[in-house]
């Protein structure tokens, strides 16, 4: 484990600072993490990497012990310690698990960007169901043995992990496919190994492909009522390879236009390119393997894209908090895609696409979850005027919509600068008032917050 690489991080959805263990704030971590996907909490640690305490390995375990007794099951654990050049911290890491984790007094936490949320009754019925399910990934391929596995995937997947996974680790082969999913204890192939490493993952799991249609105009038929697609393809293979040649595909279809800018003429395509492959990375890690007869579909009009993932929103997750929570159906395929670059940072995937699209001037991607499928829709029209929404705004609001017209994102600093003598109580007000209206999407979290167009 690289302190320095989980420095870079910070403090977030997979990692925690606690200078100075106590029980009740590390089991309260501890729940939120298991609940989640997972995470490190390093102890002794400022956020800037300080050493502030070192802390015995004795004392550390008696806290330790009595952190796991408030919890309800207790979390599985495991620790190591952390040479910083002034002293020794401990990295203490914690699996996602399978279970559902509570506190002595009943609550049930949830690891939500920086902090440890509280969750509902219904969002803990969400989680429980989730959970209940089990891991689909973890499942055994009836039929599946080792040498459906591409050697030359598993060579590379090695080389790719020695440079985004931990430094210094050494794993051999099988431990390897262990530590990624692909095999059980029994060494027999899961649904992830297959998925992620298989030579033909589609004759056992004929689901796991995708398609992509490209419609003439707007419509999915003709005038006459006839499908009105112009081209269509059937892409197959290990994950990997389907993103990249879903993307390629994508890619060949998507419209170019030159652009002045400046003294130089640039080409502008019709999507932001990381809204786009975030949209088909996502898709393609978070479907649900488990609902056979659907593939992934890439759906290209004149006006639009639709990217439908089947399977409905996993967890606790819904519309309303997509943007500032997190949790993975695959975390397994999740993490391997993300050694292999295809995720850059867990977590952040969703607002940096929302950040994207309302950048180019193009309307915030269109989420629609229903029981069995997930839709993202991607609109290639560039819009700027906010003038439809000036009514019944006050004069600062409207003020805050013309700077959002000129900067794509507003913070409240930026606000409290365009609007001085104002009390921050009522300049979070306002913003939050645009907000409930659908004017404003808030992104990030305390410091980190600003707000785009919705």
């Amino acid at each position: 484990m690289d302190l320095r690489e989980l420095l870079k991080k910070g403090r977030g959805q997979l990692l925690d600072f606690m200078p100075q263990p106590e029980a009740d704030g590390l089991a309260e971590t501890l729940v939120a993490f298991a609940n989640a996907d997972g995470g490190t909490i390093l102890i002794g640690l400022g956020t800037t990497g300080t050493l502030l305490e070192e802390v015995e390995p004795e004392h550390l375990e008696a806290i330790l012990l009595r952190a796991q007794g408030i919890c309800r099951p207790p979390v599985q654990t495991s620790w190591q310690p952390l040479e910083t050049g002034h002293g020794t911290a401990t990295a203490i890491s914690v699996p996602r698990s399978p279970q559902l984790h509570s506190l002595a007094d009943g609550r049930v936490l949830l690891r939500s960007g920086a902090r440890n949320r509280p969750l509902s009754g219904e969002e803990i019925r969400h989680l429980a169901s989730a959970k209940g399910a089990g891991d689909y990934e973890l499942e055994t391929v009836p039929g599946a043995t080792l040498a459906d596995l591409d050697e030359n995937l598993l060579v590379e997947h090695a080389e790719k992990r020695r440079l985004r996974g931990p430094r210094g680790e050494k794993l051999s082969d099988k431990e390897l496919l262990a530590n990624s999913g692909a095999i059980d204890e029994q060494g027999r192939v899961t649904v992830a190994g297959l998925l992620l490493f298989g030579r033909h993952p589609q004759r056992l799991l004929p689901q796991s492909g995708a398609v992509l249609v490209r419609f003439a105009g707007t419509k999915a038929t003709s005038a006459e009522g006839l499908p009105g697609y112009v081209r269509r393809e059937d892409i197959s293979g290990p994950l990997g390879q389907v993103i990249e040649t879903l993307w390629n595909t994508i890619w060949e279809e998507v419209r170019h236009e030159s652009v002045l800018s400046g003294l130089k003429r640039e080409d502008r395509p019709e999507y932001p390119l990381f809204a786009v492959r975030e949209a088909v990375v996502n898709a393609v890690a978070h479907r649900d393997y488990r609902l056979s007869g659907r593939r992934i579909e890439v759906r290209m009009f004149d006006d639009r894209m639709e990217i439908i993932s089947p399977g409905g929103l996993p967890g606790h997750i819904t519309l309303d908090n997509i943007v500032e929570e997190h949790f993975s159906r695959n975390p397994r395929i999740v993490k391997s895609l993300f050694y292999w670059g295809f995720i850059e940072e867990l977590g952040l995937g969703i607002d940096r696409m929302i950040d994207e699209m309302i950048q180019a001037g193009h309307p915030a991607p269109r989420f629609e979850a229903k029981p069995f499928t997930f839709k993202v829709t991607l609109r290639n029209v560039r819009e700027r005027a906010v003038s439809k929404w000036a009514e019944g705004l006050n004069e600062r609001q409207i003020k805050a919509l013309t700077y959002l017209q000129e900067h794509n994102r507003i913070t409240n600093r930026e606000y409290h600068n365009l609007c001085p003598g104002v009390t921050p109580e009522t300049l979070r007000l306002d913003l939050a008032d645009m907000v409930d209206k659908s004017i404003l999407l808030r992104i990030g979290y305390k410091k980190g917050t600003y707000y785009i167009l919705k």
